[in-house]
């Protein structure tokens, strides 16, 4: 590309092309930040801040055992809320299906519903010796066998070779309680860089993938998939307390990885939980966010940054009871010296209540998983907590002083094959007539939630209805909000109007571009146009822009953050994760801050909305304002439109999604992520909100099904 420098005044520069013309606008900030970094440093500033806002709370907090109380109380009632409570309890039907003979021990078969016609697949180890026997469960981390992991199987036979039970069972998502099922054809998972056969014919993705498919119905109906998890694990242990030979007061808890996950929130909430044992899993979220990111759906929870829950406030709810917290030191998914400072913290507020034995640490010098070390220690802190017995517990006779990861896996070799710990006749809980899946759940209360919702949004004003949207999106009011800064930074010249490059100063780490179309002689309207790619997307010459332009329009085609130039995620591993978004992590960052990109977005098109109002490159005012969406760009819009109807004259919405209910019932979705907002179906929908912006002005163009493909406007 060749350009030809024409003249400068006021310090902006005006040029006209001989070839393609050069319509980016950022360039690296001061530091040297790349604009395609610069809205994630910002998120993660604006995630440091809160973070050390939490530090200074617990020092202010932790100074009575009192303040300690109200601590662990307000936690508790957070995580209960975010998480959208608990469900009834209603009879688990539970049944062995099977049984099995071990060396030092017996398998039991087990299948319960946690919920009616929704089952859980498990593993119970006995002792050989005679009942009754305190009992531990064992929820499986992200493995795609669940239960028939050797680990797990590993873990389990050990605590029941001494003395106590061991309750061994699969998540959702993963062994034999996969959502996603595709009856035609046998699939494989593409996994960093190699083919790893799935657990079952018909499993389509990884069980990483389902954990965070299924979270964007729940956080749209104001929970969180980690709910279905731990209403599990809470289900499991009433399945135990019914037995009579388990003695129902000494219960423990442990896992590894997802199944620490599990572990650390079982510990937070259930109190039957005696001792428990969560494994490299605990670290702090800005060690976290600082190495891998933010992880799996259920291993965010929204806003707990912002109010101020960090993981080790899993230890801190549930103290004094006693917690052993597992980790290796190489962990190269949570980074041990977070876990470290978890410990730390931990370890000061049971001092604080004068129970400073009840918060361990083990840490040996191993990789992720539950390697030996780890099973061993964990059977020894349950013998004492559960049994009352202090003792050595070995897996092996002995140990070699340093071991290579490939010598700590092969003490992983399983005693059974995923075959014969099978609970269900063909391998899948929905294989089994009459089983519901998490997606029927979520779209039964989607529909439940619709019908609740309508007379109590028809009861509001205009503007309470307006107060709602805001809150529920996060997006400040505009009596709180800043007049926006925009200046020109440069001017192209083209047949008969000019293109003013334009930058937005959202603050001093984020800035957003845009280009204004300018015609030598401006008449009738200006036209906002939003482009969820990319600003130049339709700014070609002869395309749509210049179109209105060649009308006498200005047209300012601006771009909201994490679109176009400051769109984040291009050196981000895949992993399959690319289905969410390339920026589904800092989507997720946003969440963990209570923030969404709807709202946050929202904001965006107010500010460019004000600076368009007073925009005059000429004498010539525009005589109204007009809305143009596109793509990931249009829900946003379309909430601008809602919160101040007289902005527009005409809003015009293409590619947008019919409604977030469609997410929540689709057993699929794409790049749907970007538009989750936590909880917005209790209050209300899209359509909701197309009346509030007034139907009248409000057209929906080539509308899009969840999978973001086109869709029979009809439908």
């Amino acid at each position: 590309m060749r350009t030809k420098v024409l003249f400068a005044f006021f310090g902006v520069l005006c040029v006209t092309g001989f070839a393609a013309e050069d319509l980016t606008v950022l360039k690296p900030s001061a530091d040297g930040v790349a604009p395609g970094k610069q809205f994630e440093l910002w998120l993660k500033n604006e995630f440091y801040r809160q973070v050390d806002q939490r530090s200074a709370a617990f020092e202010k907090m932790i100074k009575s055992e009192a303040a300690c109380r109200a601590w662990q109380r307000e936690r508790r009632e957070f995580f209960l809320r975010q998480i959208g409570g608990l469900p009834e309890r209603t009879p688990l039907n539970a049944r062995i299906v099977g049984t099995a003979k071990g060396k030092g021990y017996r398998l039991e078969k087990i299948m319960f519903e946690s919920r009616p016609g929704f089952h859980v697949t498990a593993n119970l180890y006995l002792p050989d010796s005679p009942p009754p026997w305190p009992a531990v469960l064992v929820p499986c981390g992200h493995s795609h066998d669940g239960k028939a992991v050797g680990q797990y199987q590993r873990a389990s036979i050990l605590l029941a070779k001494h003395g106590m039970v061991a309750m061994c069972y699969d998540p959702v998502g993963q062994g034999e309680r996969y959502q996603m099922l595709d009856l035609t054809q046998q699939r494989k998972v593409f996994e960093d860089a190699k083919y790893v056969q799935v657990p079952h014919p018909n499993v389509r993705f990884l069980c990483t993938i389902e954990h965070t498919m299924m979270g964007f119905g729940c956080a749209l109906l104001g929970g969180n998939i980690a709910q279905y998890r731990i209403w599990d694990g809470m289900r499991a242990i009433d399945y135990l307390q019914s037995r009579k030979d388990i003695i129902a007061d000494k219960i423990g808890c442990t896992g590894n990885s997802g199944g620490g996950t599990e572990t650390a929130y079982l510990m937070a909430l259930d109190d039957r939980i005696v001792a428990a044992a969560p494994g490299c899993y605990l670290t702090t979220f800005r060690r976290l966010i600082d190495s891998k990111g933010p992880q799996d759906g259920e291993q965010n929870i929204f806003g707990q940054i912002a109010f101020g829950m960090d993981e080790a406030d899993y230890c801190i709810m549930r103290a004094p009871k006693p917690t052993l917290i597992c980790a290796g030191t190489r962990d190269a998914t949570f980074d041990f010296r977070g876990t470290w400072e978890v410990f730390l913290d931990a370890k000061r507020f049971c001092s604080r209540i004068g129970h400073s034995e009840s918060v361990e640490i083990v840490a040996p010098d191993a990789p992720h998983g539950f390697t030996i070390q780890l099973r061993e220690a964990v059977a020894r802190w349950m013998s004492r907590w559960l049994l009352g017995k202090d003792k050595l517990i070995r897996e092996v006779d002995s140990l070699p002083d340093t071991m290579t990861d490939d010598q700590l896996r092969a003490y992983n070799a399983p005693d059974w094959t995923q075959e014969q710990l099978q609970c269900t006749p063909n391998g899948q809980v929905l294989l089994m007539p009459g089983e519901r899946s998490v997606f029927q759940i979520n779209a039964s209360l989607a529909a439940s939630l619709k019908k609740g919702r309508a007379g109590k949004w028809s009861s509001f004003s205009d503007d309470d209805k307006r107060k709602l949207v805001r809150d529920t999106i996060g997006a400040r009011p505009l009596d709180a909000l800043a007049a926006p800064k925009v200046e020109t930074i440069a001017k192209i010249e083209r047949d008969g109007h000019a293109i003013h490059k334009l930058v937005l100063t959202v603050d001093e780490r984020l800035r957003l571009p845009a280009l204004a179309f300018v015609p030598a002689k401006p008449a009738g309207p200006a036209t906002l146009y939003l482009h969820g790619a990319s600003m130049a997307q339709d700014a070609a010459p002869g395309g749509p822009i210049e179109a209105l332009v060649k009308q006498g329009h200005i047209v300012l085609a601006a771009e909201l953050r994490g679109i176009g130039e400051t769109e984040t995620g291009h050196d981000k591993r895949d992993y399959g994760y690319g289905r969410f978004g390339r920026d589904n992590q800092e989507i997720f960052l946003a969440y963990l801050m209570g923030k969404s990109f709807v709202g946050m977005r929202t904001e965006d098109v107010e500010a460019w909305t004000r600076f368009l109002t007073d925009f005059s490159p000429t004498d010539a005012k525009p005589t109204e304002l007009r809305l143009v969406a596109i793509g990931e760009a249009a829900i946003p819009a379309l909430h601008a439109a809602a919160l101040a109807p007289g902005s527009f004259r005409t809003v015009t919405l293409r590619q947008m999604i019919a409604s977030w209910e469609n997410i929540v019932c689709a057993t699929e979705t794409f790049d749907q992520a970007v538009n989750v907002v936590h909880g917005a179906l209790k209050h209300y929908d899209l359509p909701d909100l197309v009346k509030l912006a007034g139907a009248d002005k409000v057209t929906q163009q080539e509308p899009a099904d969840v999978m973001g493909k086109a869709r029979d406007a009809g439908k």
